[in-house]
């Protein structure tokens, strides 16, 4: 009985051993050599500080109504802090209520999209195209005419009034 209780235990902590791993490697960030501009961990932290580093280079989010940008309504060019690559003009940005950026289009050849896994969900992950900064996601309920609401960390960011 106890050989037959171990082995439960086994095979219980072996499979969701597994279904982690499968999580971990479906999620995995898209690789440097895919991107135009590519730097050492260490010297995007130094560029970035820690906040910034930790959303764009390793996929975190913000806190919701943190950013200064979501109250920005100034006509400009919102653009990627890690590269400074033009992403998303002021005419796109609304309110989407959910305390973070949006937009319901990028601008065009700036975003490369992944599939992403993580959390239990499938969505769209939004990239910088040309350094491959985590962005956000893409989700199907914005407004007309596209439909889209790009839900995008603030930090990843920086603004250029027109």
């Amino acid at each position: 009985m106890k050989a037959q209780s171990n082995r439960r235990a086994f095979l219980g902590l072996s499979g969701a051993a597994t279904a982690a791993a499968i999580c971990v490697l479906a999620s995995g960030r898209t690789a440097a050599a895919d991107f135009e501009v590519r730097r050492s961990s260490d010297d995007w932290l130094r560029r970035l500080g820690p906040a910034r580093y930790q959303i764009l280079r390793e996929a975190g989010t913000e806190r919701p109504f943190t950013s200064p940008l979501l109250k920005e309504h100034r006509k400009g060019i919102f653009a990627c802090a890690g590269c400074d690559l033009p992403l998303f003009s002021s005419v796109a940005k609304y309110d989407s209520g959910t305390g973070w950026p949006s937009f319901n289009k990028a601008l065009p050849n700036s975003i490369k999209y992944r599939r992403d896994l993580t959390l239990g969900m499938v969505r769209t992950e939004e990239h910088c195209r040309r350094c491959g900064g985590h962005l956000g996601h893409v989700f199907d309920d914005g407004p007309p005419p596209t439909g889209k609401r790009h839900c995008i960390n603030g930090l990843s960011l920086t603004f250029k009034p027109a």
